[in-house]
């Protein structure tokens, strides 16, 4: 099957007729040809964008929340069909997380439309007798859209529903390991028959089609979810733009003595094993107090072998699916590998189950006495791996969260609510849970790293990336 791109209202091949493979994670079955747009495809999808966007941004706020809605519409009469590409192209389990995802990227789309009917500007006064003051909020023009594969549907609708409601126009480049999923999620927007060149899809590598959205001048703000080493790059090549960056985490879930351990551990199989641990929130990090570690590890490890299972995502009984890529299969290899190598104890998986016809399935792992310093503690894993690290008390967790680069999210289970408190007024990440796993989100709260740390400037979540999107226009009535 021939997959293709969707610029200025039209299905096209890449300008050079260039296609990719696309391979499923989870069954080894190719999917389809993929254009491989480059320089010339992004430029033509930036083209229409800024031909679309005067005509866009004249519509009232609630004609284009009815468009927005009849995307939600369109996604919710294929909500089966998504899931089932999201299963394929991504490898998440089907039950278990796909119809999550879709029923969630409903949710946004119409949260957007909603938010964008009362987004409005101030009336301030003026210094002056007789004279009106209006700040009227405009849209910014073209938004360039980047965005991973961990969430290939609802990570780019954070960003693309919020940026069209508030009036701009929009051109998307996703992850090419989930582009099946991406052109699938376009088809909805195509089939809602908003007005051409409104959404643009170019498929293609990421340091080509990418760095030609976020550099070209026809771009007027770039929006990039995704690692902090190309946040980075993204950055600098939108620099003098508006920018919103949501990149890296390596957020801890910090359990103290007090804790109620259950519960900690629930809690912990969400941050550890949801989406095969593919998250920037996921539980990167285990800091347990000494005084519970023993009591935690036999109880998470029984608790993933009685829970967590990893299979055929298309099972009804897997939790589990594949990791997406090889690259983060490799680093699986090299973190656990290494973890070893330094001394922590493998309390269950441990390695790759080859008994599937890709060998992209890793087993959830459980690590003990975990050296602070090992590669699975420092860095960013994005793998089902929980390594427990001991800590001896609420100021060493507060000083392993924060000599961390990252400063996305941090979690804390305690049974003193001042305990989690503290803990949250001491942290620089973004957002911390409190008894809650770390892979706990709200679709409508502001979601980003702290300023100063690797993980990002500015906010989605509901109405916040509206701020992004959106400049003020200061006009005075004499």
């Amino acid at each position: 099957m021939d997959h293709l791109m969707f610029v200025g209202g039209a299905w096209v091949p890449a300008r050079s007729h260039e296609t990719t493979t696309a391979t499923s994670p989870a069954t080894g079955e190719t999917l389809g040809r993929v254009p491989q747009g480059d320089r010339d495809d992004a430029r033509a999808a930036i083209a229409a964008a800024r031909g679309a966007a005067q005509g866009w941004a004249r519509l009232s706020a609630f004609d284009r929340a009815a468009l927005l809605h009849r995307v939600g519409d369109v996604i919710e009469s294929r909500r089966d069909e998504l899931a089932r590409t999201l299963t394929l192209d991504q490898g998440k389990p089907l039950r278990a997380e796909a119809y999550d995802e879709v029923d969630e990227l409903v949710t946004y789309w119409r949260m957007a439309a909603e938010d964008g009917k009362r987004l409005g500007g101030q009336l301030p006064n003026s210094a002056s007798a007789g004279k009106r003051a209006l700040l009227i909020r405009r849209p910014r023009g073209v938004v360039g859209v980047i965005t991973p594969w961990n969430w290939p549907y609802t990570m780019p609708a954070e960003l693309i529903a919020p940026a069209l409601a508030s009036g701009n126009t929009v051109v998307w480049t996703p992850a090419p390991s989930t582009s099946v999923a991406a052109v699938a999620l376009a088809g909805c927007v195509a089939d809602a028959d908003l007005p051409p060149g409104v959404l643009n899809l170019v498929t293609g590598p990421g340091p080509v089609v990418g760095d030609e959205i976020a550099r070209n001048p026809g771009t007027d703000a770039v929006a990039f979810i995704g690692s902090t080493a190309t946040g980075q790059r993204v950055a600098a090549a939108a620099a003098g733009k508006a920018t919103l960056l949501e990149m890296g985490g390596n957020g801890p879930v910090v359990v103290m003595p007090d804790a109620d351990l259950e519960r900690a551990v629930d809690g912990v199989l969400t941050a550890c094993f949801l989406c095969a641990g593919q998250s920037c929130t996921a539980g990167e990090r285990l800091l347990v107090h000494h005084e519970v570690r023993g009591e935690f590890a036999r109880l998470l490890t029984a608790a993933v072998r009685e829970r967590v299972r990893l299979g055929d995502p298309f099972d009804d009984t897997t939790t589990m699916g594949p990791l997406n890529n090889p690259d983060v299969a490799d680093k699986m290899d090299r973190h656990v590998a290494d973890a070893l190598e330094r001394g922590a104890s493998l309390l269950i998986g441990g390695s790759r189950d080859n008994s599937y016809k890709s060998d992209l399935y890793w087993q959830a792992t459980v690590l003990d006495g975990v050296p602070a310093d090992a590669l699975v503690a420092v860095e960013e894993t994005f793998g089902p791996v929980a390594p427990i690290i001991g800590i001896g008390s609420l100021a060493e967790a507060v000083e392993m969260t924060n000599s961390s680069p990252y400063g996305l999210l941090a979690a804390i289970y305690t049974g003193d609510l001042r305990t989690g408190l503290d803990f949250a007024d001491a942290v620089r990440t973004g957002w911390v849970n409190i008894n809650e796993s770390s892979n706990y989100w709200e679709s409508h709260l502001p979601f980003g790293g702290r300023s100063g740390s690797g993980s990002g400037l500015g906010r989605v979540g509901g109405s916040h990336p509206m701020e992004a999107f959106t400049e003020l226009q200061t006009v005075i009535i004499g």
